[in-house]
Protein backbone atom coordinates (compact mmCIF):
# COMPACT_ATOMS: atom_id res chain seq x y z
CA UNK A 1 0.00 0.00 0.00
CA UNK A 2 1.70 3.44 -1.11
CA UNK A 3 0.99 5.97 2.07
CA UNK A 4 0.01 9.69 1.15
CA UNK A 5 1.73 11.91 2.56
CA UNK A 6 0.21 14.94 4.25
CA UNK A 7 2.67 17.88 5.33
CA UNK A 8 0.36 20.61 6.90
CA UNK A 9 2.69 23.05 7.92
CA UNK A 10 4.42 23.19 4.37
CA UNK A 11 0.50 23.70 3.60
CA UNK A 12 0.03 26.33 6.12
CA UNK A 13 2.90 27.53 6.13
CA UNK A 14 2.32 31.51 6.53
CA UNK A 15 0.45 30.08 9.68
CA UNK A 16 3.06 28.47 11.59
CA UNK A 17 5.95 30.73 10.52
CA UNK A 18 6.68 33.92 11.41
CA UNK A 19 8.67 36.80 11.41
CA UNK A 20 10.14 38.74 14.48
CA UNK A 21 8.51 41.68 13.43
CA UNK A 22 4.75 41.76 13.70
CA UNK A 23 2.43 40.71 10.44
CA UNK A 24 -1.29 40.30 9.44
CA UNK A 25 -2.52 37.30 8.49
CA UNK A 26 -5.90 36.02 7.72
CA UNK A 27 -6.84 32.75 9.26
CA UNK A 28 -9.21 30.05 7.40
CA UNK A 29 -11.69 28.24 9.38
CA UNK A 30 -9.45 24.83 10.31
CA UNK A 31 -10.40 21.56 12.43
CA UNK A 32 -8.87 21.25 15.21
CA UNK A 33 -8.57 18.69 18.16
CA UNK A 34 -9.64 20.91 21.79
CA UNK A 35 -9.59 21.08 25.42
CA UNK A 36 -10.81 23.12 27.58
CA UNK A 37 -9.31 24.70 31.09
CA UNK A 38 -8.85 26.87 33.90
CA UNK A 39 -6.20 28.15 35.65
CA UNK A 40 -2.22 28.92 35.69
CA UNK A 41 -0.77 26.09 33.38
CA UNK A 42 2.23 25.93 35.25
CA UNK A 43 0.60 24.91 38.55
CA UNK A 44 -2.65 23.70 37.49
CA UNK A 45 -2.63 19.52 37.52
CA UNK A 46 -5.77 19.91 34.95
CA UNK A 47 -3.33 21.64 32.65
CA UNK A 48 -0.98 18.82 32.48
CA UNK A 49 -3.44 16.32 32.59
CA UNK A 50 -5.03 17.65 29.42
CA UNK A 51 -1.85 18.09 27.17
CA UNK A 52 -1.00 14.49 28.04
CA UNK A 53 -4.74 13.74 26.69
CA UNK A 54 -5.14 15.80 23.45
CA UNK A 55 -1.16 14.29 22.77
CA UNK A 56 -2.81 10.18 23.38
CA UNK A 57 -5.27 11.26 20.83
CA UNK A 58 -3.90 13.30 18.20
CA UNK A 59 -0.95 10.53 18.03
CA UNK A 60 -3.80 7.68 18.23
CA UNK A 61 -5.51 9.68 15.15
CA UNK A 62 -2.02 9.54 13.07
CA UNK A 63 -1.70 6.22 13.96
CA UNK A 64 -4.78 4.88 13.22
CA UNK A 65 -5.47 6.47 9.94
CA UNK A 66 -2.00 5.55 8.43
CA UNK A 67 -3.12 1.97 9.43
CA UNK A 68 -6.62 2.36 7.87
CA UNK A 69 -8.01 5.25 6.74
CA UNK A 70 -6.35 5.16 3.19
CA UNK A 71 -2.91 4.81 4.07
CA UNK A 72 -2.82 8.94 4.97
CA UNK A 73 0.17 9.75 6.91
CA UNK A 74 0.29 13.08 8.20
CA UNK A 75 2.80 14.46 11.01
CA UNK A 76 1.49 15.75 14.36
CA UNK A 77 0.85 19.50 14.32
CA UNK A 78 2.26 21.68 17.00
CA UNK A 79 0.12 22.40 20.28
CA UNK A 80 -1.57 25.82 20.55
CA UNK A 81 -3.35 27.59 22.96
CA UNK A 82 -5.82 30.05 23.34
CA UNK A 83 -5.76 32.29 26.43
CA UNK A 84 -8.34 34.50 27.69
CA UNK A 85 -9.78 36.18 31.19
CA UNK A 86 -13.74 37.52 31.55
CA UNK A 87 -12.62 40.83 31.06
CA UNK A 88 -9.63 41.11 28.43
CA UNK A 89 -8.55 44.05 29.56
CA UNK A 90 -6.95 43.21 32.71
CA UNK A 91 -5.45 40.17 30.64
CA UNK A 92 -1.44 39.90 31.75
CA UNK A 93 1.15 37.06 32.06
CA UNK A 94 2.31 38.13 35.29
CA UNK A 95 -1.00 36.66 36.64
CA UNK A 96 -2.41 33.44 35.22
CA UNK A 97 -4.27 32.26 37.62
CA UNK A 98 -7.35 33.51 36.55
CA UNK A 99 -6.59 32.19 32.94
CA UNK A 100 -8.88 30.42 30.74
CA UNK A 101 -7.95 28.15 28.17
CA UNK A 102 -7.71 26.34 25.11
CA UNK A 103 -5.80 23.74 23.84
CA UNK A 104 -5.57 22.76 20.51
CA UNK A 105 -3.67 20.74 17.77
CA UNK A 106 -4.69 21.12 13.88
CA UNK A 107 -6.23 18.10 12.46
CA UNK A 108 -6.11 16.86 8.64
CA UNK A 109 -9.81 16.97 7.28
CA UNK A 110 -9.86 12.98 7.02
CA UNK A 111 -10.28 13.24 10.87
CA UNK A 112 -14.15 12.82 11.95
CA UNK A 113 -15.86 13.29 14.96
CA UNK A 114 -16.60 9.14 14.47
CA UNK A 115 -12.89 8.84 14.62
CA UNK A 116 -12.26 10.58 17.38
CA UNK A 117 -14.56 8.96 19.40
CA UNK A 118 -12.61 5.92 18.35
CA UNK A 119 -9.53 6.70 19.35
CA UNK A 120 -10.89 7.89 22.71
CA UNK A 121 -12.73 4.44 23.36
CA UNK A 122 -10.06 2.45 22.65
CA UNK A 123 -7.08 4.51 24.37
CA UNK A 124 -4.16 3.06 26.28
CA UNK A 125 -4.56 4.97 29.09
CA UNK A 126 -8.02 6.20 29.68
CA UNK A 127 -8.86 9.25 31.52
CA UNK A 128 -11.99 12.06 31.85
CA UNK A 129 -9.26 14.16 30.59
CA UNK A 130 -9.18 12.28 27.26
CA UNK A 131 -12.96 11.92 27.55
CA UNK A 132 -12.89 15.81 27.09
CA UNK A 133 -11.02 15.66 23.97
CA UNK A 134 -13.28 17.32 21.07
CA UNK A 135 -12.88 17.62 17.32
CA UNK A 136 -14.32 21.45 15.98
CA UNK A 137 -13.54 23.52 13.66
CA UNK A 138 -12.44 27.20 14.48
CA UNK A 139 -12.77 30.04 12.26
CA UNK A 140 -10.20 33.05 13.02
CA UNK A 141 -9.83 35.41 10.88
CA UNK A 142 -7.95 38.31 10.29
CA UNK A 143 -5.00 38.45 12.82
CA UNK A 144 -1.10 40.05 13.24
CA UNK A 145 1.16 37.61 14.66
CA UNK A 146 4.79 37.53 15.37
CA UNK A 147 7.76 35.36 16.34
CA UNK A 148 8.45 35.13 20.35
CA UNK A 149 11.90 33.50 21.04
CA UNK A 150 12.74 32.93 24.64
CA UNK A 151 10.99 31.86 28.15
CA UNK A 152 7.39 31.30 28.17
CA UNK A 153 7.69 33.88 31.55
CA UNK A 154 9.27 36.47 29.36
CA UNK A 155 6.49 37.34 26.70
CA UNK A 156 5.09 40.22 28.17
CA UNK A 157 7.15 42.91 25.90
CA UNK A 158 6.83 41.02 22.97
CA UNK A 159 2.82 41.17 23.27
CA UNK A 160 2.94 44.81 23.90
CA UNK A 161 4.78 45.23 20.75
CA UNK A 162 2.29 43.21 18.71
CA UNK A 163 -0.76 44.90 20.28
CA UNK A 164 1.29 48.39 19.63
CA UNK A 165 1.36 46.74 16.01
CA UNK A 166 -2.33 46.31 15.67
CA UNK A 167 -3.38 49.79 16.91
CA UNK A 168 -0.73 51.53 14.54
CA UNK A 169 -2.41 49.40 11.40
CA UNK A 170 -6.14 51.32 12.67
CA UNK A 171 -7.21 47.90 14.38
CA UNK A 172 -8.70 46.64 17.30
CA UNK A 173 -7.85 43.91 19.06
CA UNK A 174 -10.72 40.78 19.65
CA UNK A 175 -10.99 37.46 20.34
CA UNK A 176 -8.29 35.59 22.66
CA UNK A 177 -4.65 35.36 22.82
CA UNK A 178 -3.23 32.65 20.90
CA UNK A 179 -0.11 30.92 21.36
CA UNK A 180 1.64 28.49 18.82
CA UNK A 181 4.34 26.41 20.22
CA UNK A 182 6.98 25.36 18.01
CA UNK A 183 9.26 24.57 20.47
CA UNK A 184 9.11 21.34 23.25
CA UNK A 185 10.26 22.86 26.60
CA UNK A 186 11.65 19.14 27.81
CA UNK A 187 14.11 19.17 25.02
CA UNK A 188 15.09 23.10 24.62
CA UNK A 189 16.69 25.47 26.40
CA UNK A 190 13.99 28.29 27.82
CA UNK A 191 16.18 31.07 25.63
CA UNK A 192 15.81 28.78 22.52
CA UNK A 193 12.09 27.88 22.71
CA UNK A 194 10.11 29.52 19.62
CA UNK A 195 6.36 30.87 20.20
CA UNK A 196 4.44 32.20 17.03
CA UNK A 197 1.88 34.79 19.25
CA UNK A 198 -1.06 35.71 17.53
CA UNK A 199 -4.03 38.56 18.46
CA UNK A 200 -7.05 38.38 16.14
CA UNK A 201 -8.20 41.70 14.78
CA UNK A 202 -11.09 43.61 14.26
CA UNK A 203 -12.14 47.12 12.14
Amino acid sequence: MVTEKLDLKREFGTLYSAGREPALVDVPELPFLMIDGHGDPNTAPAYAAAIQAIYQVAYGLKFTIKRSEGGVDFGVMPLEGLWWVDDMTTFSVSDKSDWDWTMMILQPDVVTDELVERVKDGAKHPSEAVSRVRLERFDEGPAAQVMYVGPYADEGSTIQQLHAFIEQQGLTLRGKHHEIYLGDPRRSAPEKLKTIIRQPVGS
